[in-house]
């Protein structure tokens, strides 16, 4: 982008214009400008640009904002133009802004699906694959220190593409990294959820290049870039923060300007669906700040609601993006939420979004996703939420003594909840994410329950997400619930690493087998339909025993959870409607031949996965 003064007198400096630049060719033909600089309300905006006109403008409280909405005809040309900025006196000021082609049509945006296993990155505890972009002396937090778990580590982006043959060969098809905006804090600034710049790449994972050579290097190996969204608030070191646009921004705008009392969100997420929620509990909710360090976005304010949406598409044509995850869903504005996801996928219909409803109860779930009928009428146009319910299940079935109501029937049970989701495919399973402990730890760092949990996870009718590192057992036992020791360090992603779980040098050989267990599982998966598309079938639990089978065509996947220490014969005859009977089946993990007959034996606690496909 080029800026250009004219007038001697003219002392103003242009600072942002966002978006930096726009397309041609949406759906939606409106583009608001935000245009900050020195008393640029007092400015008169002019283009003279075939298929671009000024429909309005806006001025803020702030003099030293504008917003400009531009409407782009679809017969618009690709090409640069000159907004000019007049004022009263001879001052004026040139800025020349850039409308770019698509380079893809918006229906070849395809989201993630039930085919795909998601790997979930903390990009600064994965590998440091620049060390020069460590530090940068123009941001607050200049420390590197890994015996610090709240410092920066130095992972990045080079680290990321560095290793994508080791995620995709481990069996992955997409890769949802946490935030890499620029996040200018005094302090934990590593973990990306506090944005200073909406528009910027944080240097100290890379620049914008680098992100979209990211893009271009996953696309080459069918691999899908799902980027981490934050709609709901920012960081406290944001650069409108010292100067807001409008009275009404930020929630709590008035106490935050005169150093009055903040109120964090009341964190009752229920009141979203609540009938007999109060006014108050609503309010302070949606209104409150997640934390003092992240302001909250007002997205009732008509500017910030466009700002949101136009930033989120930016960067779906930047990176040409696979998905979006929303951070906090339910806090934000409900209305606006809605109008957020629906104008994302008007403009790219096959495209997903998931969001996070950290919720153990199904029907809150539930009620995120579209096409779920309420008394209210509320259409959400999410396609995907997260499965926190069934986590839970899973967790608690493994650790629990079998019993009437305790053990394997709280998966059985969790799963026949699904006839309360309009599309249980299109939910988000996982056996832990960077904000909850690692699973091994809330396991009981014990293996055989660990590996039933994954395969479980990898044959549901679900979306899959794994945090890096589950497949070598990190874990966190000895600090429960300390992000920073739950955000560890992927050991090999630094030189001088004893440990490298990349090559598979220093690992333990539990942790050799249950990174060899997730590999041989999730390439099955990759190739099988019977587990992506297939039909669901499974069984009470008898005996400590539960068998969970995905079914298509000639393919049926039989996974035989078992949690008794001895060896036990079930009784196969209890399976007949799965017509197996005198047939050969194949152990996935093994490769051996195992016979359907009236017996099986099963001779330790586990998972057997067993497929008719050989």
């Amino acid at each position: 982008m080029v800026l250009l003064f004219f007038s001697l007198n003219l002392s103003a400096q242009i600072t942002h214009v966002e978006p930096p630049n726009w397309w041609v060719g949406f759906e939606n033909s409106e583009l608001q400008l935000l245009v900050k600089a020195p008393e640029i309300g007092r400015a008169v905006p002019e283009i003279n640009y075939p298929g671009v006109s000024i429909s309005a403008i806006h001025q803020a409280k702030s003099p030293n904002y504008l917003f400009i909405d531009l409407f782009i005809d679809k017969s618009t040309p690709v090409g640069r133009f000159d907004i000019i900025f007049n004022r009263n006196t001879d001052e004026s000021a040139v800025y020349s802004y850039e409308l770019k082609a698509r380079d893809k049509k918006p229906e070849d945006y395809i989201g993630f699906n039930s085919s795909d296993a998601i790997y979930l990155i903390t990009p600064d505890r994965f590998s440091n694959g620049n060390t020069e972009n460590n530090i940068d002396t123009d941001l607050r937090e200049q420390i590197i220190d890994r015996n610090n778990d709240y410092a920066r580590h130095g992972g990045d982006i080079r680290g990321i593409i560095n290793h994508l043959d080791y995620i995709d060969e481990l069996g992955f098809t997409a890769i949802w990294p946490t935030p890499m905006l620029t996040n200018d804090m005094n302090s934990s600034s590593y973990h990306g959820y506090a944005m200073t710049d909406f528009y910027e790449v944080d240097p100290r994972f890379g620049t914008l290049e680098e992100y979209k050579e990211l893009s271009h290097k996953m696309d080459e190996r069918g691999l899908k870039l799902i980027m981490d969204m934050v709609a709901n608030h920012c960081g406290s070191e944001h650069w409108w923060m010292k100067d807001l646009p409008f009275d009404d921004w930020v929630n709590q705008q008035n106490a935050f300007e005169t150093k009055g009392t903040l109120r964090n969100s009341n964190h009752r997420r229920t009141t979203n669906q609540d009938v007999y929620a109060s006014e108050i509990d609503k309010k302070d909710m949606t209104e409150g700040w997640f934390v003092p360090s992240m302001p909250d976005l007002n997205q009732k304010n008509p500017f910030m609601a466009k700002y949101i949406i136009q930033n989120n598409i930016w960067w779906i044509e930047t990176l040409e993006l696979g998905g979006i995850r929303q951070d906090t869903y339910p806090y934000s504005d409900k209305n606006f939420i809605s109008n957020w996801a629906g104008a994302i996928m008007r403009e790219y219909p096959n495209f997903s979004i998931v969001g996070e409803e950290w919720s153990v109860k199904p029907l809150l779930v539930r009620y995120w996703q579209t096409g779920t009928p309420n008394k209210e009428g509320f259409e959400s146009h999410l396609r995907s939420t997260m499965d926190f319910p069934m986590q839970e299940n899973i967790v608690n079935a493994l650790n629990e003594d079998e019993g009437w109501a305790t053990g394997f029937v709280k998966m059985y049970e969790g799963l026949a909840m699904d006839f309360a989701y309009t599309k249980p495919e299109d939910i988000l399973i996982f056996p832990d994410n960077h904000d909850m402990d690692r699973v091994f730890s809330q396991l009981k760092e014990n293996i055989p329950n660990t590996k039933m949990a994954l395969s479980y996870i990898f044959l549901m009718p679900r979306i899959v997400q794994v945090y890096y590192g589950t497949e070598i057992l990190m874990q966190n036992t000895e600090k429960p619930d300390d992000h920073g020791v739950i955000r560890s360090d992927f050991p090999g992603g630094w030189d001088g690493d004893a440990v490298n779980a990349f090559t598979g040098v220093g690992l333990t050989e539990n942790q050799a087998s249950m990174q060899d267990f997730v590999r041989k599982v999730l390439n099955y998966r990759k190739q099988s339909d019977a587990i992506k598309y297939g039909k669901t079938m499974h069984f009470a639990p008898i005996d400590g025993v539960y068998v969970l089978c995905r079914i298509k065509d000639d393919e049926t996947i039989v996974l035989i959870l078992n949690k008794n220490e001895a060896p036990i014969d079930i009784d196969l005859t209890h399976y007949q409607e799965l017509g197996l009977e005198g047939k050969t089946l194949k152990n996935v993990i093994t490769g051996d031949p195992v016979i359907w007959n009236t017996n099986l034996q099963l001779t330790e606690k586990g998972p057997l996965l067993l497929t008719t496909k050989n």
